[in-house]
């Protein structure tokens, strides 16, 4: 008589509730590491290693914010003591569900006209929220210089944008950086023919 096959013991993650093997295709991959670390070593064997390798970092941190070198060489070397090893120190890269890096969006302002039925044209300015303006107010500001109706609406990519309505492309250049001066005007781009143009 053949033996009773037994139910297989599924380890499932106690933050995202995904079996512990899918944890990295998860929502929060980050907020699943420690979790893992700790009950699933052997699922990630590399969490581990990264875990290890920042509480090096850490304490090596630590020691230098201290006065205490890790080596001889640096004792030698008068720099890391006069506190310029802060300069040195790698920016720390956000990491999506996955293990992608997250890029760091450049700060722009990019200009680009639409025409739509021929005749009409839509002005539409991206990026003045990285520059920490609120597009609210600057949709009401460029409505009452130009006199057009001005918007925040949601772009193709889900990000917030302002359309203004006509053909005020190269003559809203010379507003941006008058009506708000930390937009310098080497960070203006026109997209023309599907190319990015700088303004200048």
């Amino acid at each position: 008589m053949a033996e009773k096959p037994q139910p297989v013991r599924m380890l499932y993650c106690a933050v995202c509730s995904l079996p512990a093997e899918y944890c990295e295709f998860g929502p929060d991959f980050e907020k699943c590491k420690p979790w893992l670390i700790k009950n699933a070593p052997e699922i990630y064997p590399n969490l581990l290693q990264e875990a290890n390798e920042k509480e090096a970092e850490k304490f090596s941190e630590r020691l230098q914010s201290v006065g205490i070198s890790a080596g001889a060489a640096d004792e030698a070397d008068p720099s890391s003591q006069s506190g310029e090893t802060s300069s040195s120190k790698p920016e720390e890269v956000k990491r999506l569900p996955g293990g992608k890096i997250k890029k760091k969006e450049k700060q722009e302002v990019v200009i680009e006209k639409v025409v739509r039925n021929r005749r009409k044209c839509i002005t539409v300015v991206k990026g003045l929220e990285l520059f920490g303006i609120k597009l609210n107010d600057a949709s009401k500001k460029l409505g009452k210089k130009f006199a057009t109706g001005a918007s925040v609406v949601k772009g193709p990519t889900e990000k917030e944008q302002i359309d203004v309505q006509g053909d005020i492309a190269y003559d809203v250049v010379e507003f941006i950086t008058d009506t708000w001066p930390d937009v310098p005007e080497t960070a203006i781009y026109f997209i023309e023919d599907r190319k990015k143009v700088p303004a200048v």
